[in-house]
């Protein structure tokens, strides 16, 4: 189905979608660019409360901005992309889906894994689409790592992403800005819940937590650890995965994934690069999301994924958190004997 103001009708996989983005910072902005760009799109606009916001969007995409709201919803839109503050995603989702509007809803879903739990049963209530915007899912070199590892019988996964402090980031740690974008791709890897985490957090020149090293364990006894941090000078993104045939690399900025494999026993092993395409994430994602609207597919990324994955991230959160050491470190000890 594709909305109509705020009536829900038959879906049309031919029609121009009216589409609007709620949030006019560097994601937002982001968002609207490539939907201005798509065929079989009329970008309808871009709605943000702060002047300078809505200023670099026109100049950038050239396309209508809106203060509030309501006003962009009145011009009848069939999808929006929700890409405001996550403390806001709750109450500007369900204002959408009221309307009968599909929803993109930027990671992570809700601030809460009840508000993400409202989303979800409301999306279905009104029979609207609603994906959540797990973008990572959609680089290319994950896309390779997943396909490398089809049917394997995976052992560990270890994911490193870290990076220097952003500016922008005032009202979360890197648990839910970086991390949850991991617990997602580990929960997709091997197509099982995680049940068991161990996380360790510390805070070094943030309030919230910018040091983290999580532990997992999957319903189906993969061990899998998540590396992240905000103290990093330059950004790094790798994933290793483990089976019992391969040993798969991938490097999610170079967009580069090898793959060993053929173990012999006296060590031994063959090594291949594998083919990465060169899509854009973002594209790739919201073609995922407007192929889901057209067609009443599922989409990519579930709002049930989206809520799994955000429960994860807040009981990592649950554990305490620790000041990172500053005192001078004691000399090292003598060995003796």
């Amino acid at each position: 189905m594709v909305s109509s103001g705020s009536k829900v009708v038959g879906r049309d996989e031919s029609r121009v979608l009216r589409v609007g983005v709620v949030g006019a910072g560097v994601m937002g902005t982001n968002h609207g660019r490539v939907l201005a760009g798509l065929p079989g799109i009329e970008m309808v606009g871009i709605v943000d409360p702060l002047a300078e916001h809505r200023t670099r969007a026109e100049n950038l995409i050239g396309c209508k901005t809106f203060t509030t709201l309501d006003e962009l919803l009145a011009t009848g839109v069939d999808a929006m992309t929700i890409a405001a503050p996550t403390h806001l995603h709750h109450e500007v989702a369900l204002a959408c889906i009221a309307r009968g509007v599909h929803v993109l809803v930027e990671k992570p879903v809700a601030s809460t894994v009840d508000e993400g739990r409202e989303i979800v049963a409301a999306a279905k209530k009104a029979g609207v689409t609603l994906m959540i915007g797990h973008v990572e899912r959609f680089n290319p070199a994950v896309a390779t790592i997943k396909k490398a590892i089809a049917g394997e019988d995976i052992l560990s996964i270890g994911i490193t992403r870290v990076g220097p402090f952003p500016p922008r980031m005032s009202n979360v740690g890197v648990v839910i800005d970086l991390a949850v974008h991991d617990i997602d791709l580990i929960r997709w890897f091997t197509e099982s819940d995680i049940v068991e985490v161990q996380p360790q957090l510390a805070s070094a020149i943030a309030e919230r937590e910018d040091i983290a090293l999580l532990q997992f364990r999957t319903a189906s006894g993969v061990l899998a650890h998540i590396n992240t941090n905000w103290l990093t000078p330059f950004k790094a993104r790798t994933v290793t995965v483990a089976t019992r045939g391969k040993y798969v690399t991938g490097d999610l900025l170079t967009r580069q994934v090898t793959e060993c494999f053929g173990f012999k026993t006296d060590g031994s092993y063959s090594m291949r690069h594998l083919p990465v395409g060169q899509d854009e994430p973002l594209r790739a994602e919201l073609n995922a999301f407007l192929d889901a609207v057209r067609t009443g597919g599922v989409p990519a990324v579930t709002g049930e994924e989206g809520v799994a994955s955000l429960e994860i991230a807040i009981q990592c959160l649950e554990a305490p958190k620790t000041q990172a050491a500053t005192a001078p470190r004691s000399a090292p000890r003598k060995v003796v004997g």
